[in-house]
Protein backbone atom coordinates (compact mmCIF):
# COMPACT_ATOMS: atom_id res chain seq x y z
CA UNK A 1 0.00 0.00 0.00
CA UNK A 2 1.30 3.22 -0.80
CA UNK A 3 0.75 5.45 1.81
CA UNK A 4 0.16 8.70 -0.37
CA UNK A 5 -2.21 6.97 -2.96
CA UNK A 6 -5.90 8.31 -1.82
CA UNK A 7 -7.47 4.98 -3.57
CA UNK A 8 -4.94 2.68 -1.58
CA UNK A 9 -6.50 4.51 1.30
CA UNK A 10 -10.02 3.43 -0.12
CA UNK A 11 -9.37 -0.05 -1.39
CA UNK A 12 -8.06 -1.40 2.06
CA UNK A 13 -10.47 0.40 3.74
CA UNK A 14 -9.16 3.67 5.85
CA UNK A 15 -10.82 5.65 3.75
CA UNK A 16 -14.84 5.23 4.24
CA UNK A 17 -16.43 3.96 0.79
CA UNK A 18 -20.30 2.73 -0.83
CA UNK A 19 -18.67 -0.82 -1.17
CA UNK A 20 -20.53 -3.35 -4.15
CA UNK A 21 -17.66 -5.94 -3.97
CA UNK A 22 -14.95 -6.64 -2.42
CA UNK A 23 -12.69 -9.89 -1.76
CA UNK A 24 -9.01 -10.55 -0.69
CA UNK A 25 -7.55 -8.68 -3.90
CA UNK A 26 -9.64 -5.90 -5.26
CA UNK A 27 -12.52 -3.94 -3.82
CA UNK A 28 -15.48 -1.98 -6.15
CA UNK A 29 -17.19 1.43 -4.88
CA UNK A 30 -19.77 3.22 -6.28
CA UNK A 31 -17.61 6.34 -8.49
CA UNK A 32 -18.09 8.99 -5.89
CA UNK A 33 -18.53 11.46 -9.47
CA UNK A 34 -20.63 9.13 -11.45
CA UNK A 35 -21.19 9.26 -15.23
CA UNK A 36 -24.39 7.84 -14.36
CA UNK A 37 -25.74 6.01 -11.02
CA UNK A 38 -24.17 2.74 -11.07
CA UNK A 39 -20.66 3.64 -12.08
CA UNK A 40 -18.32 1.48 -10.39
CA UNK A 41 -14.46 1.77 -10.14
CA UNK A 42 -12.55 -1.14 -9.29
CA UNK A 43 -9.57 -0.42 -7.25
CA UNK A 44 -6.71 -3.61 -6.43
CA UNK A 45 -5.60 -3.27 -3.04
CA UNK A 46 -2.07 -3.39 -3.65
CA UNK A 47 -0.83 -0.99 -5.21
CA UNK A 48 0.08 -0.06 -8.54
CA UNK A 49 0.59 2.95 -11.00
CA UNK A 50 -0.75 1.11 -14.25
CA UNK A 51 -1.34 -1.89 -15.97
CA UNK A 52 1.91 -1.93 -16.67
CA UNK A 53 3.64 -2.34 -12.81
CA UNK A 54 0.19 -4.73 -12.08
CA UNK A 55 1.31 -7.86 -10.63
CA UNK A 56 0.71 -10.60 -13.10
CA UNK A 57 -0.95 -12.75 -10.43
CA UNK A 58 -3.82 -9.72 -9.47
CA UNK A 59 -4.06 -8.74 -13.37
CA UNK A 60 -5.02 -12.32 -14.05
CA UNK A 61 -8.25 -12.26 -11.61
CA UNK A 62 -9.19 -8.90 -12.62
CA UNK A 63 -11.16 -9.46 -15.08
CA UNK A 64 -13.46 -11.82 -13.81
CA UNK A 65 -13.83 -9.32 -10.86
CA UNK A 66 -14.86 -6.64 -13.98
CA UNK A 67 -17.49 -9.26 -15.34
CA UNK A 68 -18.86 -10.09 -12.62
CA UNK A 69 -19.05 -6.31 -11.30
CA UNK A 70 -20.24 -5.12 -15.07
CA UNK A 71 -23.56 -8.22 -14.75
CA UNK A 72 -24.17 -6.78 -11.45
CA UNK A 73 -24.47 -3.25 -12.53
CA UNK A 74 -26.40 -3.89 -15.46
CA UNK A 75 -29.34 -6.15 -13.74
CA UNK A 76 -29.53 -3.65 -11.11
CA UNK A 77 -29.53 -0.24 -13.52
CA UNK A 78 -31.31 -1.68 -16.38
CA UNK A 79 -28.94 -0.22 -18.67
CA UNK A 80 -28.56 -1.18 -22.37
CA UNK A 81 -24.53 -1.49 -21.99
CA UNK A 82 -21.86 -1.41 -19.72
CA UNK A 83 -18.18 0.91 -20.74
CA UNK A 84 -15.19 -0.89 -19.18
CA UNK A 85 -12.43 2.01 -18.92
CA UNK A 86 -9.53 1.73 -17.94
CA UNK A 87 -7.07 4.90 -18.86
CA UNK A 88 -2.76 4.07 -18.17
CA UNK A 89 -0.78 7.77 -18.37
CA UNK A 90 -1.93 11.36 -18.55
CA UNK A 91 -2.10 11.23 -22.39
CA UNK A 92 -4.72 8.56 -21.61
CA UNK A 93 -7.08 10.48 -19.54
CA UNK A 94 -5.68 8.74 -16.13
CA UNK A 95 -6.23 11.15 -13.47
CA UNK A 96 -5.52 9.12 -10.26
CA UNK A 97 -2.18 7.12 -10.19
CA UNK A 98 -3.45 4.26 -9.15
CA UNK A 99 -4.32 1.36 -11.24
CA UNK A 100 -8.79 1.12 -11.45
CA UNK A 101 -11.09 0.06 -14.02
CA UNK A 102 -14.87 1.90 -14.57
CA UNK A 103 -17.37 0.14 -14.95
CA UNK A 104 -20.31 2.40 -16.23
CA UNK A 105 -24.11 2.15 -17.09
CA UNK A 106 -24.74 3.29 -20.36
CA UNK A 107 -28.04 4.09 -21.78
CA UNK A 108 -29.55 4.78 -25.58
CA UNK A 109 -28.65 8.54 -26.61
CA UNK A 110 -27.15 9.40 -23.41
CA UNK A 111 -24.29 10.74 -25.77
CA UNK A 112 -21.86 11.22 -22.14
CA UNK A 113 -18.83 9.42 -23.78
CA UNK A 114 -16.66 10.77 -26.44
CA UNK A 115 -16.41 8.71 -29.68
CA UNK A 116 -12.93 8.78 -31.89
CA UNK A 117 -12.52 9.74 -34.92
CA UNK A 118 -11.70 6.80 -36.94
CA UNK A 119 -8.46 6.41 -38.25
CA UNK A 120 -7.10 4.22 -41.73
CA UNK A 121 -3.58 2.20 -42.28
CA UNK A 122 -1.86 3.02 -45.71
CA UNK A 123 -1.14 0.05 -47.55
CA UNK A 124 0.61 -2.47 -46.01
CA UNK A 125 1.15 -0.08 -42.71
CA UNK A 126 -1.36 -2.71 -40.73
CA UNK A 127 0.59 -5.72 -41.49
CA UNK A 128 3.76 -3.69 -40.93
CA UNK A 129 3.02 -2.37 -37.44
CA UNK A 130 1.39 -5.92 -36.34
CA UNK A 131 4.50 -7.67 -36.77
CA UNK A 132 6.06 -4.37 -34.95
CA UNK A 133 3.54 -5.73 -31.97
CA UNK A 134 4.11 -9.19 -32.23
CA UNK A 135 8.07 -8.97 -32.04
CA UNK A 136 7.97 -7.42 -28.41
CA UNK A 137 4.81 -9.89 -26.82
Amino acid sequence: MNDNCIFCKIANGIIPSATVYEDDLFRAILDIAPAHKGHVIILPKEHADNLFSLPENVAEKLMPVVKKVAAAVKKTTGCDGINILQNNGTAAGQTVFHLHVHVVPRFEGDGILPVWPQGSYADGEAAELAAKIRAEL
